[in-house]
C-alpha cells in the first residue's frame, strides 16, 4: 500500500527534483512542480516558488500533503528561510518531508544540517536523503562538467580521497519510495554508487567514454577556495573546500546498500551514466 496525495517537488527543474517530479508522474502521482519561473513540466502543475520570497510559498503549499525539498542553492544558512517554511507547511496540512541534504552534512551540522535536526520535531513522516556527490557533476551543469567540456580538466583540493559518487536518478529513485510508500523512512539515508571512485578514474572514464582526454589536476586547499570564491561568496567557497579537503582524508571512502535496499536495484556506475549522458561519444 502507498500514500495518495499532491507532492509538491521544491527545485523542480534541477538535478534531482526533474527526475523526482518525473519518476513520481510515472509512477501516476499528482505533482505541483515548484520552480522560480513556475517552468512547465510534462504532466504537472507548475506553481511559482522561491525560498527567499514568502508571499509565494502559501499558493505553492495549497492542496499539497507531501513535500520533497532542494535547499536554495549556494546558501550557507538555509535555515534561516527553510525552516519558516516548514512550519508552515505543517500548519497547511503537509504531513512528510523528504529533504535534500548531503552524506557530507550530518544533523545538526552545518548549513542544511540544521534543518535535518529539525525535521524530526516537525513532521512525524519524514526521511533525509544524504546522497554522496553526484555523478552527474561531470556530464550535467556543474563547474566539473564545465572546465571538462571547455579544459578537458577536473581541478579538486581532494587529491587521491575516493567517493561513492551516486546516479541522481538513483537518487530520485529513493525519495519516491520516501514520498510514497506507506511507511515514511523516519530516518536519514546516506546514499552511494556501488563502488567508491578517485577523481583521477573519474578522469580516465571519461576520457575513454568520449575519446577526448580529461586529466585531474589536484589543487591545494587555498588554490581551490580563491578559484571557488570567484563565483560564490566566500563562506560557501571555504566549505566546499572544505568537503574537498575531507575527500582527502578519507571522509567520503564509502558505499552503501541504501539505494538497492529501497529500490529492489542496485545502483547505477559511473561509466553507464558517462555513457547514457555524453553526447559525445568514442568513435
Amino acid at each position: 500500500m502507498t500514500l495518495t496525495g499532491t507532492t509538491l517537488v521544491i527545485g523542480a527543474t534541477g538535478t534531482t527534483g526533474s527526475r523526482t517530479a518525473a519518476q513520481l508522474i510515472a509512477a501516476g502521482r499528482r505533482v505541483r512542480a515548484a520552480s522560480r519561473r513556475a517552468t512547465p513540466l510534462p504532466d504537472t502543475e507548475p506553481v511559482r516558488f522561491d525560498w527567499y520570497d514568502p508571499d509565494s510559498h502559501g499558493p505553492a503549499l495549497a492542496g499539497t500533503d507531501r513535500l520533497y525539498l532542494v535547499p536554495p542553492v549556494g546558501d550557507p544558512d538555509p535555515a534561516a528561510v527553510m525552516l519558516p517554511f516548514l512550519r508552515q507547511a505543517r500548519a497547511a496540512g503537509v504531513r512528510r518531508a523528504v529533504l535534500l541534504s548531503s552524506s557530507a552534512i550530518p544533523g545538526g551540522g552545518p548549513a542544511v544540517g540544521e534543518v535535518h535536526q529539525a525535521l524530526p520535531g516537525l513532521f512525524a513522516e519524514w526521511a533525509v536523503l544524504r546522497p554522496s556527490w553526484f555523478m552527474q557533476n561531470f556530464t550535467g551543469a556543474h563547474a566539473h562538467a564545465d572546465s571538462i567540456r571547455e579544459d578537458g580538466v577536473i581541478l579538486t583540493a581532494a587529491g587521491r580521497g575516493r567517493v561513492g559518487f551516486v546516479d541522481a536518478d538513483d537518487i530520485a529513485a529513493v525519495a519516491v519510495r520516501a514520498l510514497t510508500d506507506d511507511r515514511a523512512p523516519n530516518t536519514d539515508l546516506v546514499l552511494t554508487g556501488p563502488r567508491a571512485l578517485g577523481h583521477d578514474e573519474i578522469a580516465a572514464v571519461l576520457t575513454d567514454v568520449t575519446g577526448r582526454p580529461v586529466v585531474h589536476r589536484h589543487l591545494t586547499h587555498d588554490a581551490m577556495v580563491e578559484r571557488l570564491a570567484e563565483a560564490i561568496p566566500r563562506e560557501f567557497a571555504l566549505m566546499l573546500a572544505g568537503m574537498d579537503r575531507a575527500i582527502a582524508e578519507g571522509a567520503e571512502d564509502r558505499t552503501t546498500d541504501t539505494v538497492r535496499r529501497l529500490t529492489g536495484r542496485p545502483p547505477s556506475d559511473f561509466r553507464t551514466v558517462a555513457e547514457r549522458e555524453l553526447s559525445v561519444r568514442k568513435s
